[in-house]
């Protein structure tokens, strides 16, 4: 993962009107407040097995985009998991659910951005799920391939990188 200088959501919105914009829903949670990248994304319901898979895998600058379901009963992304993300080189997790270890999270350098923190964890095996799959959240249809980008501002998706 790189430093490179993550375009501002409000520049753009202005610059792309035909942008996706996340409803403002989430939280940012991670070390780094922006964080821009391709999505790879993740349909699982208070399982993170895949979430735990996809982390330990090589990021290459991508950002997890993970459909949690909205559920708000446990955490899908905790300190471990941010820790190896950060380390195999993801730009960023969105998670449509919780994550738990909220500190952990800050300490990492990893853009986050979820519903909310609740300490109870997943629990693995408890349900399948889907990769690779388009997911829709927030206002929004998250394809593989796609971009997005992240601040303090809101989450904007791009159908190709910003220029």
């Amino acid at each position: 993962m790189t430093d490179t200088p993550v375009p501002a959501t409000t520049d753009l919105c202005d610059e792309h009107p035909e942008a996706q914009v996340c409803a403002p829903v989430f939280r940012a949670f991670g070390g780094r407040p922006a964080f821009c990248g391709p999505i790879a994304t993740l349909k699982v319901f208070e399982d993170n097995t895949l979430v735990k898979q996809a982390v330990e895998g090589p990021g290459e600058g991508r950002v997890l985009v993970v459909d949690g379901g909205g559920s708000l009963r446990c955490g899908l992304v905790g300190g471990n998991l941010a820790v190896s993300a950060a380390a195999n080189g993801w730009a960023g997790i969105v998670v449509y659910g919780c994550i738990r270890d909220a500190d952990e999270l800050a300490a990492q350098p990893l853009g986050v951005r979820a519903l909310a923190a609740f300490p109870r964890r997943s629990q693995r095996g408890l349900h399948s799920g889907q990769a690779g799959v388009p997911v829709v959240f927030a206002g929004v249809v998250f394809r593989e391939g796609e971009w997005l980008c992240a601040d303090a501002d809101g989450v904007v998706v791009l159908p190709e990188p910003p220029a």
